[in-house]
C-alpha cells in the first residue's frame, strides 16, 4: 500500500477508535477521506484495508461504488440515443448537474442503504470522481445522509481547506462548504 493511502487508512483507524456517539445529526455522521486524485488507483487497490479496519473496530462495512452509476443510468434511458445527439436535452446539462440522474442515483443508494446498513455500519461511497460534470458530490451526500443509520464515509479525490471547511473535487471545481469530518493522510 502506498504511504499516502497507508496514512489515510491510519487516520481512519484513529477515527474509528473513538466510540460512536448516539443521537448525532446526519451531517455529524459524514466522514470525508480526502486524498490526492493521483492516488485513486492506489486507494481502489487497497480499499479492502478500510473494510478490514472497520471490521476490526467491531463495525459493519457496506461499499457502494458509484463509478459506473452514470453509464448504467444512461443505458436504461429510453431516449439515450437522442441524448447523445443532443446532450443539452438532459435536465441540468447546462449547470453541470443532471437532475434526473442525481435523483435516480440517490434513490438507488438509499434503497441499498435501507436494505443492507444498520446503526453499526460504515457506508463507504467510492468512485465520486466519476460524477464530475454530471452530479455534485454535495447533492449525493445531502440526498443520502439521512438514510445512513451509522456513518457515511466518502472517498474524496480532491482537497480540503480547513479554514472554511471547503472541499474541491479533483481540484478542478469551485469548492463547497461542508461540515463533514475530514480525514487526511497526515505526515
Amino acid at each position: 500500500m502506498s504511504s499516502k493511502v497507508n496514512k489515510l487508512a491510519a487516520a481512519y483507524r484513529r477515527h474509528l477508535t473513538v466510540p460512536w456517539q448516539a443521537g448525532l445529526a446526519a451531517i455529524q455522521r459524514v466522514i470525508f477521506a480526502v486524498y490526492d486524485k493521483t492516488d485513486e488507483l492506489r486507494l481502489r487497490a487497497n480499499v479492502e484495508e478500510f473494510a478490514l479496519v472497520t471490521q476490526q473496530a467491531g463495525k459493519q462495512w457496506l461499499l457502494l461504488d458509484v463509478t459506473n452509476a452514470f453509464p448504467e443510468w444512461m443505458a436504461a434511458q429510453e431516449y439515450r440515443a437522442a441524448y447523445f445527439e443532443s446532450p443539452e436535452d438532459l435536465a441540468g446539462y447546462q449547470t453541470g448537474e443532471l437532475t434526473e440522474f442525481v435523483a435516480d442515483l440517490n434513490t438507488r443508494l438509499k434503497a441499498r442503504i435501507a436494505a443492507d446498513a444498520g446503526p453499526d455500519t460504515v457506508v463507504a461511497l467510492l468512485g465520486v470522481g466519476a460524477l464530475f460534470g454530471l452530479a455534485r458530490v454535495s447533492s449525493v451526500v445531502e440526498g443520502v445522509k439521512e438514510a445512513v443509520p451509522g456513518r457515511l464515509l466518502v472517498f474524496f479525490p480532491g482537497e480540503h481547506y480547513p479554514e472554511n471547511h471547503t472541499y474541491r473535487l479533483l481540484d478542478a471545481r469551485d469548492g463547497w462548504n461542508y461540515l463533514a469530518v475530514p480525514l487526511l493522510a497526515q505526515d
